[in-house]
């Protein structure tokens, strides 16, 4: 596993150095519908990440934002789970805060998650059982507990429609982040307290967070208190995440349910 993360981790800076040469440039953009952007960074990252990762392993399936989805993927042991740039509206905007987000996952459950930012030059990794790194270091969740002492980072978008107005009470201090992997890349480096989400995301959004968080001693639940299993049929996920400690999880799905 860990000659496969290496070459895994290649092809991600790769990645995510394609996208650098658009970003803060010139680039084709569309709306894939309900204003969400599509670029042709997003396009060229896509493809590039699907030839080398499927080389990789070649027996796994494919399951990606940018590409139709092909339900052969249902039938076998690996399949590679990818946003090939999270955080699309950060991007157009010039904000530092898009990612490339890689995981594999087998049987359900990731076991190697790639989170690269290509224009803070940081990248998070792990394998299953192998720990959390960012930039090579050892990194682990926050070990605050207490919720009122917590600062978490939420979606500009939740904030914008006042989604998140019912749990300022309850946090420290809330701070606005770009793309949902990122956020749970900073949670698992301990660079905030929590990350909390109330609206739908798909696995790609999040599968690769979901690894980075569990292997640096947190965990991201549903807000049922559920774990994902991942490679299901339908990739959405129905609204209500957090992610962090065990503690704070608990207590901010409490107040995800009483709202």
């Amino acid at each position: 596993m860990k000659n496969l993360l290496e070459q895994a981790i290649a092809a991600t800076r790769d990645a995510g150095d394609l996208t650098l040469q658009y970003f803060g440039g010139s680039y084709q953009l569309a709306d894939k519908g309900g204003g969400d952007p599509l670029t042709t960074a997003d396009l060229a990252a896509d493809a590039f990440l699907k030839k080398a990762l499927l080389d990789l392993r070649p027996d796994s399936g494919w399951l990606s934002e940018e590409t139709v989805d092909d339900r052969a993927r249902l039938t076998r042991e690996a399949v590679w789970i990818v946003d090939p740039v999270d955080g699309t509206r950060e991007f157009v905007a010039g904000l530092p805060e898009y990612v490339v987000a890689v995981a594999l996952v087998e049987a359900g459950a990731p076991t190697l998650a790639i989170i690269c930012n290509p224009a803070a030059g940081d990248l998070y990794a792990a394998v299953k059982d192998g720990g959390t790194f960012k930039n090579g270091q050892r990194v682990f969740c926050s070990e605050i507990q207490d919720l009122a002492q917590a600062t978490a980072t939420v979606s500009r978008s939740e904030i914008k429609r006042g989604e998140i107005e019912p749990y300022r009470p309850h946090l420290g201090e809330i701070v606005p982040v770009g793309s949902v992997a990122y956020k749970l890349a900073l949670a698992a480096a301990g660079e905030c307290d929590l990350n909390f989400s109330v609206q739908p995301k798909n696995e790609w959004d999040v599968c690769a967070g979901d690894l980075l968080v569990r292997e640096a001693g947190g965990q991201m639940l549903d807000r049922a208190g559920q774990v994902r299993a991942y490679n299901q049929a339908d990739p959405l996920i129905a609204g209500g995440l957090a992610a962090g400690n065990q503690s704070l999880v608990a207590q901010i799905l409490y107040h995800m349910r009483e709202n």
